[in-house]
């Protein structure tokens, strides 16, 4: 079973750190300058854990 993946969206301030690490998980939505997890995105990706500890607001979970 894969990790489930979260991203707080109140807390994302638009820095798209995490679409550049890890573009298989996280999209970004340039209407509402926010980054959100990808529909189906496996949490299991080596990327993931990188994209979460670089967020500067720390609002990725990983569990």
């Amino acid at each position: 079973m894969s990790k489930k993946v979260e991203l707080d969206q109140e807390e994302c301030i638009g820095c798209e750190s995490c679409v550049e690490l890890c573009p298989e998980v996280f999209g970004f939505a340039p209407e509402v300058g926010k980054a959100y997890v990808l529909e189906g995105a496996d949490g299991d990706s080596a990327c993931v854990e990188e994209a979460a500890t670089a967020c500067p607001v720390a609002c990725i979970s990983v569990g």
